[in-house]
């Protein structure tokens, strides 16, 4: 193996273990505690190779969203894929949506919250954000009936995003969550 090959299996090591950090502090305490002092102190690295690797905090971010992303297009996915029929993977898909933003707090907020410099829906946004869309879109093209899939896509987005944040902040009670998303799947399920 070359030195050059090492160097870069030990940077990109060093990149996950940076990104790996920032996650656990965040879910553990909040964005607000994950600064590059902490982090390199976390990581046992000085500050300086924290910024070899990212320019700051908000870079940092951006990688954990897109991290995050790719794990929820994968959660889409295996819901969509799952399912009987189109209607029942609308549904799965809503759930698994919603069950991530649950599960995963402070990724979620990384990927939808808080800023980052990602494109999103444009050619130029990273892969895993693009995947993601395209899950969502899968699952209502077979509902789409006269309405356009990108759009339709976009406006159930909207809504589902909307429900888990209204929940999230305690603005709607928890015990209607179910009965909620099978609403929102009923009316954009039916063709």
């Amino acid at each position: 193996m070359s030195t050059r090959t090492r160097r870069e299996r030990e940077r990109s090591a060093r990149e996950r273990m940076i990104v790996s950090a920032a996650r656990r502090l965040a879910e553990a305490e909040g964005w607000d505690a994950v600064t590059t002092r902490r982090l390199a102190a976390e990581i046992e690295y000085s500050q300086p190779v924290l910024y070899s690797h990212f320019a700051g905090k908000d870079a940092i971010m951006a990688a954990v969203a897109v991290e995050g992303f790719a794990e929820l297009a994968t959660a889409l996915r295996a819901a969509r894929t799952a399912a009987a029929g189109p209607r029942a993977a609308l549904a799965g898909v809503a759930q698994a949506y919603a069950a991530f933003a649950d599960g995963r707090p402070a990724l979620y907020d990384a990927m939808f919250t808080q800023a980052v410099d990602l494109p999103f829906a444009t050619p130029d946004a990273p892969a895993a954000l693009r995947d993601g869309f395209a899950e969502l879109r899968a699952a209502l093209q077979p509902l789409a009936g006269a309405d356009e899939p990108e759009l339709l896509t976009e406006t159930f987005w909207s809504a589902l995003h909307g429900l888990v944040g209204l929940q999230r902040s305690g603005r709607l009670r928890r015990d209607d969550h179910e009965r909620r998303l099978a609403l929102l799947v009923a009316r954009f399920g039916d063709p």
